[in-house]
């Protein structure tokens, strides 16, 4: 049995009946490049934030598979809700796996199951030497610098980011800590205008001189190298965030089979395109679940080889979305052109896939450095 099918029927339900309310929406959210607020607020009343949180904690219990399924579920019909809830999510399943592997995190949890709090991510800019200034001060640090691409910040409650802090002359950390979004010297810029994704309200958060306590530092790392924790955070992200392109793929052949079956005269080549769209979404969709499947649940023990396999697949599966959505538009022709068309957005908000990390080039260099190594 699929583990995809393990999942509540209540919430699949509630996605699809949600979902007809954001689909209603999304074309004006992507015109105009304003965050789902509304989708979010429905969401949340939904407790959808908490919805992978252990019962135990409050929490709905749902699967880190299943929480896929919602994403993948939630692109058919709204690709920037799916990607925006999807960053939260990752948050989310690194701090499930520290609960359920270590018995830590449990108020930090306990505190988005009671506050229904959206948890934005800064990981674009906190890759192996991060970015941005830390200055020792009495109790703690003065954080400045810019995070950009930070999905949902236009809604969130907490940045969960990290800066480079020099020890020793030519001897570096990297600080990893929240900040409550409406901290002193934290500022949303209102410069999310891009091409595709464009209602995730990923703007750039500004932070000067925001004062982060001792006690708010989780991790101190080398700066520059892979820390373990990298492959904790990549293990239950990568198969999230790729839900949401999933999802997109397969609205796209859903578009374009719609289609093709109501021409009254098809074209001679159209059986061969939908073939090979078929099997670049079979491809695609095959990845995806070898990657929640590294996951487990939440069941495994962090380990470089698998944070190898999980990158390469996220190239493979971004590289598979992008086509699968390339041959419905061919499968279409020309009025997948027109703005009026889904398909149009869903070409846009594909091309977003690459941009996370790790990008196709640096991931090749990533793999092929380490399948070097003795």
């Amino acid at each position: 049995m699929e583990t995809m099918e393990l999942v509540q029927t209540d919430w699949v339900k509630l996605t699809h009946r949600l979902g007809k309310e954001f689909e209603r929406r999304a074309a004006a959210s992507d015109q105009n490049g304003t965050f789902v607020f509304e989708n979010y607020e429905q969401l949340k009343e939904h407790r959808f934030f908490s919805a992978m949180i252990p019962e135990e904690l409050g929490g709905g219990g749902l699967s880190h598979a299943g929480m896929c399924q919602i994403i993948r579920t939630l692109a058919h019909y709204c690709s920037s809700t799916a990607l925006a809830f999807a960053m939260h999510q990752h948050l989310v399943a690194a701090a499930v796996w520290k609960y359920k592997q270590q018995g830590l995190g449990a108020s930090m949890l306990q505190n988005v199951v009671g506050h229904q709090l959206v948890l934005v991510s800064t990981g674009a800019r906190d890759w192996l030497e991060s970015n941005g200034e830390m200055e020792k001060v009495e109790g703690g640090y003065l954080f400045s610098g810019k995070k950009h691409f930070a999905s949902q910040s236009a809604g969130g409650d907490v940045a969960v980011t990290s800066a480079p802090f020099q020890i020793a002359e030519n001897e570096w950390q990297v600080l990893h800590f929240s900040v409550p979004m409406k901290a002193d010297g934290v500022r949303v810029l209102d410069d999310w205008d891009v091409m595709g994704m464009r209602a995730t309200g990923s703007q750039t958060i500004s932070f000067e001189s925001v004062f982060v306590p001792e006690s708010a530092i989780t991790l101190a790392r080398p700066r520059g190298l892979f820390h373990p924790v990298w492959s904790v955070v990549l293990t239950v992200a990568m198969p999230l965030i790729m839900s949401a392109y999933v999802g997109i793929a397969e609205k796209a052949m859903e578009i374009a089979l719609a289609i093709g079956k109501k021409y009254q005269r098809q074209q001679p080549h159209l059986p061969y395109i939908v073939g090979k769209l078929n099997n670049s979404l079979l491809a695609t969709r095959a990845q995806w679940k070898a990657m929640y499947r590294l996951t487990n649940n939440f069941d495994f023990k962090p380990q470089e080889s698998i944070s190898i396999e999980m990158l390469s697949y996220k190239t493979n599966v971004s590289d598979g979305a992008i086509q699968t959505v390339s041959l419905a538009m061919e499968a279409i022709g020309g009025q997948c052109f027109y703005r009026k068309n889904v398909l149009e957005r869903l070409f846009r908000d594909v091309q977003a896939a690459p941009f996370h990390p790790l990008p196709r080039w640096e991931q090749y260099a990533f793999t092929g450095e380490r399948l070097l190594k003795d």
